[in-house]
């Protein structure tokens, strides 16, 4: 298989990146009265119903926001012990671009107000990155990034 050939060869983007929430009407509020999403794709399906939480025509009783030119879902899973865990195998964290330092500078101000902790805002000049960390209701590790 040549370079060319191989996957990485074909693809133009990520597409989606989906995170399972234990309380999908909490994460909702968060995501979209915080954050600012709006519902791209909403199943409108009954989450609770287990069959449905097997079903991707209906996407998993989830619902979905288009974020740049990507997508991001919410899928309910029920409720357990576990919770996320970034030093585990799996996802580290979802980041969102910005346009600029000044952009985080607001958003961190508007977490704040909302009552939601986040960390500071992180320059990476060697990267021409800056970032600020914050967490969702399931303690999934988010980010905002505005880069050089």
């Amino acid at each position: 298989m040549t370079e060319s050939t191989k996957p990485a060869g074909l693809i133009s983007q990520i597409h989606h990146v989906r995170v399972s929430v234990t309380d999908l009407a909490r994460s909702r509020a968060f995501y979209e009265g915080v954050v600012g999403f709006e519902p791209a794709i909403d199943s409108e399906a009954d989450e609770t119903d287990p069959a449905v939480r097997q079903q991707p025509e209906v996407f998993f009783g989830g619902v979905v926001y288009a974020v740049g030119g990507n997508l991001f879902g919410l899928r309910p899973v029920e409720p357990g012990s576990s919770s996320f865990d970034p030093t585990r195998v799996g996802l580290d964290h979802v980041s969102f671009q910005v346009g600029s330092r000044e952009d985080l500078v607001t958003i961190a101000g508007q977490l704040s107000d909302a009552g939601v902790d986040h960390g500071e805002i992180i320059d990476m000049p060697d990267s021409g990155m800056s970032i600020l960390s914050f967490q969702d209701p399931d303690d999934i590790n988010l980010e905002f990034i505005a880069t050089a």
